[in-house]
């Protein structure tokens, strides 16, 4: 028995590519297509009759709906076609599995740095949101399917079929070599065409908009050897760990929204009708999306592991296409990727806007929610400081790390580094895109991007 629950992250990723191709060839119509959906992966993993009610809820969960616990299937279709968004909680727990998990090695439990988790007899873990960072940590360690994340990609099937409205697809910079050593960003341009996205963006292009407003910020901020600058650009365990658990340094922190927010907001000014999708590396962007000051920037995302299933659902091989190559981000905006990459980006327009400074930026980059966590105490304690800027990411080696990407993360650094360097864009200040955006936002000069309140708004956490 217990063999049908466990390597269940592989398992939910099947599932999840067959309800995809089902649904996109209109072959899941009525209830009676999902029973026959949920018989055969009954037989084909060995589940119970009694296990029914669990299939089920992770097929309510690949469809981006809560579990219900039922063990029959009622408006669920009808829900995703008139859907505008996925609703929060991002991580469902599903009844069931947990009686299969050792009491005294809960990896879930002991995953998480903040004892998000409380564990009441019979329930398994019931999370505490108040404090959880969305990390995303205990889903990737529970191998029996007893959390998982809500998948989103049903409902954006509905806006590619409807065509009513632009749907654009932006990607973060880890996307580079996920999906095969020599897949160009133009050849995944390609991918998502096929598919009826309206275009693919970068979104280190819109990192390059926020690394020329944190370069601002420090340089008006960090005027002492006392001064120090947390920034809160890219990672949201990062934002939501310093948020939440260290109140007083959040004070440090900058107002920025994250690229993937900066690029929603924008795209949605610029073309007041469209839709925005937003390819991620992690379970934590998920749950950005769904906090109150920043709903509505993005309308849904999806992860690179439910990429994958999705291009093998459609049988698209992104190796194959010709690719529609641009040049988006800079060097900088790209490497935003990896540890370290926010730090060198904003040093470098730092040092463009006043070369002359006396206090010089200096870094501290840190990687993984430990250390994350680690740094945080350090600087609470108020020990001696040796840096000024603070860039924290919730995963091991940055993005690259992130719980959902495909290959290795040393691998994935390597591939992000040379594809930084094949941008023919040097540094956020040189790239004509970001001058374009600025200018159809009313910026003519970029030393006013801190100065007009429309574009300020557009940047910043309300």
């Amino acid at each position: 028995m217990e063999n049908s629950f466990s390597d269940f992250q592989r398992k939910r990723m099947i599932i999840f590519g067959e309800l995809v191709k089902r649904y996109w060839n209109g072959r899941l119509n009525d209830v009676e297509d999902l029973n026959e959906l949920t018989d055969e992966i009954k037989e084909q993993y060995g589940f119970r009759d009694e296990d029914r009610a669990f299939i089920m809820d992770h097929i309510r969960i690949a469809m981006g709906l809560d579990p219900t616990g039922e063990d029959v299937f009622r408006n669920e279709l009808e829900l995703v076609k008139n859907f505008n968004v996925v609703n929060k909680p991002v991580i469902a727990r599903i009844d069931g599995p947990c009686e299969y998990c050792d009491e005294n090695s809960r990896t879930c439990r002991d995953t998480c740095l903040f004892e998000s988790h409380v564990y009441r007899r019979s329930q398994g873990p019931v999370i505490v949101n108040d404090k959880c960072v969305t990390c995303g940590r205990c889903v990737t360690a529970c191998d029996f399917g007893a959390l998982a994340d809500k998948i989103e990609f049903i409902p954006v099937i509905e806006l590619l079929k409807e065509k009513k409205n632009p749907v654009f697809v932006v990607v973060a910079p880890a996307i580079a070599g996920q999906f095969g050593d020599d897949v160009t960003l133009g050849q995944l341009r390609s991918a998502f065409k096929l598919m009826g996205f309206t275009d693919m963006i970068e979104v280190a292009m819109f990192a390059d908009i926020l690394t020329i407003k944190e370069a601002f910020e420090f340089n008006h901020l960090v005027k002492t050897t006392e001064d120090f600058f947390l920034t809160s650009c890219c990672c949201p365990v990062w934002f939501n760990m310093t948020k939440k658990n260290y109140s007083e340094l959040y004070k440090h922190m900058s107002p920025s929204v994250s690229p993937m927010i900066a690029s929603g907001r924008i795209l949605k000014k610029l073309y007041p009708d469209c839709r925005v999708v937003f390819i991620a590396p992690c379970i934590a962007k998920k749950a950005e999306i769904k906090e109150e000051e920043l709903k509505g920037a993005i309308d849904f995302v999806i992860n690179f592991r439910e990429l994958k299933e999705i291009f093998n659902a459609l049988q698209i091989n992104p190796a194959e296409l010709p690719g529609e190559e641009k040049d988006q981000g800079s060097l900088g905006g790209r490497l935003y990727a990896r540890t370290g990459g926010v730090s060198f980006s904003v040093k470098t327009v730092v040092n463009r806007i006043n070369p002359s400074r006396l206090i010089k930026l200096k870094a501290k980059k840190v990687d993984g929610a430990a250390n994350c966590k680690k740094i945080l105490d350090e600087l609470s304690g108020g020990g001696v400081r040796d840096y000024n800027f603070i860039e924290g990411m919730g995963c091991v080696g940055g993005c690259v790390g992130g719980p959902r990407t495909i290959i290795d993360v040393d691998k994935a650094t390597q591939i992000v580094n040379e594809v930084a360097e094949d941008s023919i864009i040097m540094t956020p200040f040189d790239n004509l895109n970001v001058m374009k955006i600025l200018r159809q936002l009313g910026i003519n000069k970029i030393e006013e991007i801190m100065e007009n309140p429309e574009v300020v708004k557009l940047l910043t956490r309300e």
